[in-house]
């Protein structure tokens, strides 16, 4: 017989082991953690909704869309969907209203769970239509055809079998943030997240009974799986970068919380807040580069013991590389010189590969595709958490998966990241940009994460990014500028020459001498990390 696999397969035993433990707590609307689920009790709960579910016809392979807060509804319903062997849909709720009309629509969902106010927003603005069944989180079935309240009593005390799901079997269509184009709807299947829990445990040395912070939700549904307590934190998800630092620490110190995960945004709020994290043991962030000047200041802040881990990866594959504060900051000077950014080493078992530059789709894998050694590439995976699809995005999954036949006869997906790097003497991956936003010129290609840290060494400088201007092939390369807080504009002429003495000092940022002032760069919802360089250029178009 074919065992179970499914993220929700150890709440059960989870639930045996340790009944009185605390899965999660989470802040209410007075922001004090007066609601909490032990382990007994999500299991238990999402075996009644699970069932209950089923009584209104979401049952496995039912794509459902869950627009919940992440409150201990949205965690029971994840848990109870999985359990159910049902696919839910998860878009950022903070995306452009067309994208995520468009999202909706493409995953042809045939369930939609929400806040009453996501009821709303789908029954006024068309959102998924194709939805046959309504559950609302509010206390009146209003615009739905039930409360979750509801669905719990109708599963109540009936005797609850979780589907056998198999490692191939879609598990999830989860969104990426769309900070490059429109978001896509990766296509998660149960072995993806049972290979990423493992990777996540054995990468990162993580044990049961430890006490995190994630402050993306999503990450939350890996810590049961690990048997860690979740502390939900007290801020908008989809804004890291406006958290409240005060409400962060308070809960880090009053739970005990030993691991954190956050947005380099996030990152950066509790670097400046400059309190002291004394009970943190393991801290990650990811979602795009952590500026030097963040790994230095929050190791600062960090037991002497404590691990800062900074791992690389994409909704479509994750993780993929690692490397720790300690060593990022010993190479802070070689990416302060145009070196990129160093992501560390592929973490086992993934096959982290580099092919030659290109915009079109590859079919098939061919060793032919490789580049030397220390030559900039595209970066590729091949590995347990590798996704193989994007939902109703041929065209998309094409340019992104390569097929690749391994000695045995088998059949493996190569995943394209469309980041460029190049591996270093040592054997570590360096991160140079994305494939989409390098500048090439007449003469040369530009990669963004080897222009841009050159600049930012400026003292009055926030960030900057690199933007082609022109036609494809013969693109003007465009610093965009964004200054310090309290930086007065008069002094930017000042400041434009001082940065076009310092790309003087480089073959390829001397190669940069436009530089543009922009009052506050636009950033991805999800981590309020990675710059929209598309946005800016096309501002910057408008100003040359």
């Amino acid at each position: 017989m074919t065992k179970t696999c499914n993220i929700a397969e150890s709440l059960p035993r989870l639930a045996r082991e340790r009944p009185d433990q605390v899965a999660m707590r989470c802040p209410g609307r007075n922001g004090r953690y007066d609601s909490a689920l032990t382990y007994a009790q999500l299991d238990a709960r999402s075996d009644a909704i699970a069932a209950g579910l089923a009584h209104y016809g979401i049952v496995r392979g039912t794509r459902t869309v869950l627009m919940v807060r992440p409150t201990p509804e949205f965690f029971l319903l994840m848990f109870a969907l999985f359990k159910a062997g049902a696919v839910p849909v998860l878009v950022d709720p903070g995306i452009d209203k067309r994208a995520l009309r468009q999202c909706l629509d493409e995953a042809v969902p045939e369930a939609f769970i929400g806040i009453p106010l996501a009821q709303v927003a789908r029954s006024l603005l068309g959102w998924a239509r194709s939805a046959r069944v309504r559950i609302t989180t509010g206390t009146r079935a209003w615009l739905a055809d039930a409360t979750l309240a509801q669905v719990e009593r109708a599963g109540a005390g009936v005797a609850f079998e979780p589907a056998d799901t198999d490692g191939d079997d879609v598990a999830a269509i989860l969104f990426t943030s769309g900070s490059t184009g429109v978001p896509k709807g990766v296509v998660y299947r149960h072995r993806h997240f049972v290979a990423q829990i493992g990777m996540l445990r054995d990468a990162f040395g993580i044990h049961a009974g430890g006490i995190d912070l994630p402050t993306f939700p999503p990450f939350a549904l890996f810590d049961p799986a690990l048997g860690l307590t979740s502390i939900i934190p007290d801020m908008d998800p989809t804004r890291p970068a406006r958290a409240d630092p005060r409400r962060l620490v308070a809960a880090i110190e009053r739970f005990g919380v030993d691991q954190l995960f956050g947005s380099p945004a996030l990152m950066r709020v509790l670097a400046d807040h400059g309190v002291k994290l004394s009970t943190l043991r393991r801290v990650t962030s990811a979602g795009a580069p952590v500026p030097a000047d963040v790994v230095v200041k929050l190791r600062a802040l960090l037991p002497e013991d404590a691990r800062f881990w900074t791992p690389y990866g994409a909704t479509e594959c994750l993780p993929v590389a690692v490397i720790e504060g300690g060593e990022l900051v010993t190479l802070r000077e070689r990416t302060e010189h145009g070196a990129g950014t160093c992501v560390g080493r592929a973490v086992p078992p993934n096959e982290v590969r580099l092919i030659r530059v290109s915009d079109e789709a590859i079919e098939a894998w061919s060793d032919e595709l490789l580049v030397a050694g220390g030559l900039v590439g595209e970066i590729t995976v091949a590995g347990p958490s590798a996704t193989d699809a994007y939902f109703n995005r041929d065209a998309q999954t094409r340019l992104a998966k390569i097929r690749e036949t391994l000695p045995d006869g088998s059949e493996r997906i190569v995943h394209r990241m469309g980041d460029l790097g190049y591996f270093d003497r040592e054997g570590r991956l360096w991160f140079c940009g994305r494939k989409s936003q390098r500048v090439v010129t007449a003469h040369d290609t530009l990669c963004t994460e080897q222009i841009e840290p050159v600049f930012n060494i400026h003292p009055d400088v926030r960030r900057t990014a690199l933007v082609g201007i022109g036609a494809r092939g013969m693109l003007r390369p465009v610093l965009c500028v964004e200054l310090r807080d309290g930086v007065a504009r008069g002094e930017q002429a000042r400041i434009a020459d001082e940065l076009r003495h310092i790309g003087e000092g480089f073959v390829h940022t001397a190669k940069v001498d436009t530089f543009l002032f922009h009052p506050g760069f636009p950033v991805d919802i999800r981590h309020n990390a990675k710059i929209g360089r598309e946005k800016l250029a096309a501002w910057a178009a408008k100003r040359l």
